[in-house]
């Protein structure tokens, strides 16, 4: 129950009646005290009223003006912080597909823990979201542009494949092409929806044509902020043609993108902390904070309170108070 942001606070006028009704209720009972102490006979007053007045005669008015001051503060039209889905917005999944994404640091591997926390994260999003992905490895490829369609994003989050390098750059390059082209399809009077980029990768950039770095600062130009998971810990191993090859995960580089792209940056050592994280940005990206209204429970416990109010005059004195 919410005591903020009215809406109509011009109705907390009536208050002003409502303290004029009490002050009106206690100027009755003192008068009627008054007139029935000059006319009636003492000796005989003594014996036959009780030797306290009943308080719980005044509870019925008590509790109407009550039920009026919730009535009123519902009138006013309190707001609330509340969690609402949002209606539009696009959201490209990149994924690194690089060699070093066969690594068991994480069971089973790291591909096969991002393929299952990624599948959740996009059947999770709320259904205004346009989802894209990508996949990265020596370059970039859209495999899905922004859809409402979760089934194609997830079936082809099954089917990726590793291959060589990293070129993270270019992924990131690609997104920013694929959300632009998406939002002057889509965009109306209000302009492209809001978007934001979702990069996970393990490892450093090692190929490409654009420099990540460079990257992450046009997308904060475009107002495209990217949400980095670094997923991986630092005792990774693969081997590679037969060569035993270390591949530490990389947070320094990751860090850096998501503070030059005006995002934020997430560390997931394990396939829980992966999917924490996801669910975190699903939180995020797949509602918003807006104020909405808050006048119902005003409403119902008011009229409650008056029922009350109704029943227990009845039930004391026969009348209403």
């Amino acid at each position: 129950m919410s005591l903020s942001g009215f809406t109509a606070p011009w109705w907390f006028l009536l208050l002003i009646a409502v303290a004029a009704v009490a002050v009106f209720y206690v100027l009755v009972q003192r008068a009627l005290r008054k007139r029935m102490l000059r006319f009636a006979n003492l000796s005989m007053l003594e014996k036959v009223a009780p030797k306290r007045q009943r308080w719980w005669r005044h509870a019925p008015p008590a509790l109407l003006l009550v039920a009026f001051i919730v009535l009123t503060v519902a009138l006013a039209g309190p707001t609330a912080e509340q969690k609402v889905p949002r209606n539009r917005a696009t959201v490209m999944l990149v994924i690194d597909t690089s060699l070093s994404m066969k690594a068991t640091d994480v069971r089973p591997s790291r591909l096969e823990a991002a393929q299952v926390a990624a599948k959740s994260f996009a059947d999770g999003l709320t259904p205004g979201i346009n989802l894209g992905l990508i996949s990265f490895a020596g370059s970039a490829t859209v495999l899905v542009a922004p859809t409402t369609d979760r089934a194609a994003v997830t079936q082809n989050i099954d089917g990726l494949k590793l291959a060589q390098s990293t070129a993270t750059g270019d992924a990131i390059v690609a997104a920013l092409a694929a959300i632009d082209s998406f939002g002057k399809v889509v965009g109306g009077a209000d302009g492209p929806p809001p978007a934001r980029v979702v990069l996970m990768t393990d490892g450093k950039e090692t190929v490409g044509t654009r420099r990540a770095f460079d990257a992450a600062e046009d997308a904060k130009k475009s107002g495209i902020p990217i949400s980095t998971i670094s997923f991986g810990t630092e005792d990774g191993v693969v081997e590679i043609e037969g060569r035993r090859q270390e591949v530490p995960v990389d947070d320094d580089s990751m860090k850096e993108i998501a503070k030059l792209s005006g995002g934020e940056f997430f560390k997931a050592a394990s396939a829980e902390e992966l999917r924490r994280v996801y669910d975190t940005l699903g939180e995020q990206i797949g509602y918003e904070k807006k104020q909405a209204d808050a006048s119902r429970p005003w409403v119902l416990l008011g009229t409650l309170t008056a029922l009350i109010a109704v029943a227990g005059a009845l039930a004391l004195g026969q009348r209403l108070p």
